[in-house]
């Protein structure tokens, strides 16, 4: 049996899923009954939001030419957010189908996709999708594959997924043009390990590629990484159901499930060998992940602290390029601090979180990860501005720079430029896509000034058919500083913010004035400062609460009055250096809302 192993890479929306619910029913793995879009999604917010978030791994049968094929694929989301998820995918591949949509043509993601899998050493075919439509442009779009991604125009695969046009032509081409799997089947079994997931009654079901030999029903395993031994219970693979083999081969996709009960046991990345016919070398794996916005996480309402760990532990198994440290706040009590690849990731953590398991979390502003040059030549990283050494000790803060390829309509570009330059941006280049009207520019901007709200802005300015994607590129140095927040003449750690020296007035000055609006007023006068070190940069006072202490003179000399209202200030000042000043939950939230 012939053996074929390939993701499916493309932007968001241009058919990946579809593709793969058809490939599922031209295999005759489901029938016309059971298909229904979006087959391989498990997820309800997947449903939802109509987006793939993990990447799904899917056996099919066919016989080309006399001789049956063992088709794996796997369908990739297509948000730069789960770029990690598409790069752990592609290692476990020799082969990718780029679908590009026929109506939309090449956009950021096809781009750095295309680039990944090549990267990745993959054998690439490039497919337009959505031929049906009427809108369809497919012989413009070969020609932007061509100029823009240097595959030939005629190699491309023109395919309407929805209605099954070109199906039996792109399951030729994988069979024809796709490699057999790399590894040897005589050598002691090596199989990597490219997702995990928990169920109560199994324990950690382990997602693997084998490389090398076989692995069997009853066999003793060890994990590499973790030097972990176990013996497996059960083997299987989707077909797209869970389907029960006796052993996986070379070259398989497939899943083992061997009573594993320890979360920490398994790792995305590991090898797994045989314990009596040991392999020497671990496989290469993954490179680590590098989250670049973090945030914290704290349990509200019914939720405990260990409800909210274990619910992360299982998160974080599912999930390698999600990570937790417990944090402690003055104002939230315990809880988390969480690293991710992006705002969406963070909003589908948030949620999965909320649906999966039942907890409610209170969810503070997002930061970046900076990095501080101190003053022994040092470096320390920090996520966030509470950690920032005292300003004697620092010599330099450095920011994250990415390098972001935005691609617009033509008539877009001047209104983004000015958008950049207000963000600090930096200007690369401009190449024009084809034929088409449409522009790639390319800015280096500081990550900070992009993770609030910059993608909305891009989808407002170029009326929604601006795409973007970013790397991150290093660390520079940039003019920033420490904003602290004081109330009272008391300095709130968790007000803190770390931000431009051109920016911090007006930032300091927006926060106070929410600040204000949003803690009660006291029997005593309370002064909110901004300051950068020891320089107060903004303030706002909140009024004192007056009780009218004249109500009970009726007329009289004015001197009684006078001498009522004189000891009510001294109270108030007496007050004001020994009361405390209560700053409720709902203050920190209206502030860390990451619409400040």
């Amino acid at each position: 049996m012939q053996i074929r192993n390939f993701s499916i890479i493309a932007h968001i929306d241009h058919g990946k899923s579809t593709l793969s619910d058809r490939l599922l029913m031209r295999a005759g793995a489901i029938t016309e009954r059971e298909f229904h879009s979006q087959m391989l999604d498990d997820m309800d917010l997947e449903r939802e939001r109509g987006i793939t978030i993990k990447a799904s791994a899917v056996t099919v049968f066919h016989d080309h030419n006399g001789e049956q094929f063992m088709l794996n694929f796997i369908d990739t989301p297509g948000h730069v957010d789960f770029h990690y998820e598409v790069q752990r995918a592609m290692q476990a591949c020799e082969g990718a189908i780029l679908v590009v949509d026929s109506t939309q043509g090449v956009q950021a993601q096809t781009v750095a996709n295309a680039y990944a899998a090549t990267d990745a050493g993959l054998e690439i075919i490039p497919v337009i999708n959505k031929i049906d439509r009427p809108s369809a442009m497919p012989e413009q779009v070969a020609e932007e594959i061509e100029s823009v991604l240097g595959f030939p125009a005629e190699d491309a695969l023109n395919v309407s997924a929805k209605t099954g046009v070109g199906i039996d032509e792109l399951i030729y081409a994988l069979c024809e043009k796709l490699p057999p799997p790399r590894g040897d089947a005589n050598k002691p079994p090596r199989a990597l390990i490219f997702d995990s997931i928990y169920d109560d009654y199994r324990g950690v079901i382990t997602y693997v590629r084998v490389i090398d030999g076989e692995l069997r029903k009853g066999q003793r395993i060890r994990f590499m990484g973790t030097n972990k031994l176990y013996q497996i219970t059960d083997l299987g693979k989707h077909c797209p159901r869970p389907t029960q083999v006796d052993k996986i081969g070379h070259g398989e996709v497939g899943y083992i499930v061997a009573a594993i009960k320890d979360l920490h046991d398994v790792r995305v990345g590991d090898t797994i060998t045989d314990e009596d016919n040991k392999a020497t070398e671990q496989l290469p794996g993954y490179k680590p992940v590098q989250q670049m916005v973090f945030c914290d996480f704290y349990p509200s309402g019914k939720t405990q602290y260990d409800e909210l760990r274990d619910a992360m532990d299982r998160l974080s198994l599912n999930d390698a390029s999600f990570s937790f440290e417990p944090e402690n706040n003055d104002a939230l009590g315990f809880g988390f601090r969480c690293g991710f690849l992006g705002l969406l990731h963070m909003e589908i953590i948030q949620e999965r979180l909320e649906r999966e398991f039942n907890i409610e979390v209170i969810q503070t502003a997002p930061t970046v990860t900076y990095e501080v040059l101190l003053t022994d030549d040092t470096t320390k990283r920090i996520d966030s501005p509470s950690e920032l050494p005292q300003p004697t000790m620092i010599k330099q803060i450095r920011e994250p720079f990415i390098n972001m390829q935005l691609i617009l309509p033509q008539e877009s570009v001047g209104a983004l430029m000015k958008i950049c330059e207000e963000r600090r941006g930096i200007y690369k280049k401009t190449e024009y896509l084809g034929n088409s009207s449409r522009v790639i520019l390319v800015y280096e901007l500081p990550l900070a000034e992009i993770i609030y709200d910059f993608y909305d802005r891009l989808k407002s300015t170029t009326k929604g058919y601006g795409t973007m994607d970013y790397e991150v590129i290093g660390f520079r140095e940039g003019d920033l500083v420490k904003v602290d927040v004081l109330v009272n003449a008391d300095r709130v750690d968790a007000l803190s913010l770390i931000v431009h020296r051109d920016h911090a007035e007006a930032r300091g000055r927006r926060l106070l004035t929410r600040l204000k609006d949003e803690i009660p007023r006291h029997l005593f006068e309370i002064p909110l400062q901004a300051a950068i070190g020891g320089k107060i940069i903004a303030r706002e006072t909140i009024k004192s609460m007056g009780k009218n202490v004249t109500a009970k003179c009726y007329g009289g000399d004015v001197s009684r009055k006078r001498k009522l209202l004189d000891k009510q200030k001294e109270g108030k000042k007496r007050m004001k250096r020994m009361g405390s000043v209560d700053i409720p939950q709902e203050a920190f939230l209206a502030i860390l809302e990451a619409g400040e």
